[in-house]
Order: C-alpha cells, then sequence, then structure tokens
C-alpha cells in the first residue's frame, strides 16, 4: 500500500511537471494564444473592461505566475502534489497501526479459532469505524455518516478478500494451518 501510494504521488508529480512544460512551450510557441486563453477565463469569470485588461496583463508578464494560473484554471490541477515520500510513510504507519488490531485476537491461546475469528472482525469493524471518523475531520463529513462509510467500504472489501480466499482454499484443496 506505501509503494503505490508513493508511485502515485510520483506520478502525480510527473503529470503535472508535463502539463507544466507544455504550458511553457504553448505560451513560447504562441503567445497571443495563450494569452487569450487567460482573458477568456477571467472573462468568464465575470471580468471586464479595465479589469479584465489588468488582470490578463498581470498574470501574463510573468511567466511562473502565468503557468500555475493555466495548471488551476484551465486544467482544473493543484499546483502541487503531496509528497511521495511521506505519503508512503504516512500509509505504512496507518497501514501497520490499523491492520495490527484485528490480529490481536489471533494471538490469544484461550479463544477458539471461531472466538478469535469473530473478534478479529469485530476488531476489524471498529477500526474501520475509527478511520471514518478519524476521515470526517479531514473532509468536513458528519462523523457517524462517514464511521459508518468507512465501515461498509472496509467490511465489503474485507468480505470479498475473505470469501476469495476461501473460494480458492476449496478449489485448490490446500488447507489452512
Amino acid at each position: 500500500m506505501a509503494i503505490s501510494n508513493y508511485e502515485a504521488q510520483k506520478a502525480e508529480l510527473e503529470f503535472i511537471e508535463s502539463i507544466r512544460q507544455s504550458e511553457l512551450n504553448h505560451i513560447n510557441k504562441i503567445l497571443a494564444g495563450e494569452r487569450e486563453e487567460i482573458r477568456q477565463i477571467f472573462y468568464k469569470k465575470g471580468f471586464r473592461g479595465t479589469t479584465l485588461n489588468t488582470v490578463v496583463d498581470t498574470i501574463c508578464q510573468d511567466k511562473k505566475i502565468w503557468i500555475e494560473t493555466m495548471l488551476t484554471e484551465e486544467h482544473g490541477l493543484r499546483k502541487t502534489a503531496l509528497n511521495p515520500w511521506r505519503s508512503a510513510i504516512v500509509t505504512f504507519v496507518a497501514f501497520l497501526l490499523a491492520g495490527t488490531i484485528p490480529l490481536l485476537p489471533l494471538l490469544t491461546t484461550f479463544l477458539t479459532i471461531q472466538q478469535q475469528f469473530i473478534f478479529s472482525a469485530l476488531f476489524a469493524s471498529f477500526m474501520f469505524f475509527l478511520i471514518g471518523i478519524l476521515k470526517s475531520f479531514i473532509v468536513d463529513k458528519p462523523l457517524f455518516t462517514s464511521g459508518l462509510r468507512t465501515l461498509l467500504t472496509g467490511s465489503t472489501a474485507a468480505a470479498l478478500a475473505f470469501f476469495t480466499g476461501y473460494l480458492l482454499r476449496e478449489i485448490t484443496g490446500v488447507k489452512g494451518v
């Protein structure tokens, strides 16, 4: 998961940079056309007359601002992406912390295998709900709704993984420990 997150963030950075280079090339080759794009963008936002001319002149006098404006206004991109290493590390730590809790019942010797499974499923459900609650603070959604949505999504993914493993075990005849 951490490697996938790293690769996704790195790809996003590379994509943003390729669009940035493309816009720079367009500015260097077809200056008037790119200037007109800026004019149209801000015209659609309601700027008119001398105000529109001032906005266009101000943006187009600095290529860096011009390109950044094109990234956000024309392409709908963030100016920067998340740091790939930081994203990978955060994902890895979160995966370890959230993934360890459901495994705790499996370390006990006083529970039957069925009890271990039930407690593990309950702990996993609790972690999914908790992750949803934590997510609600970032996305500004109601705690319970966000918790429930993440619980349902995570439970569905876990159930699919469980049944896939069960089906493969039945097909191959390989039995667990």
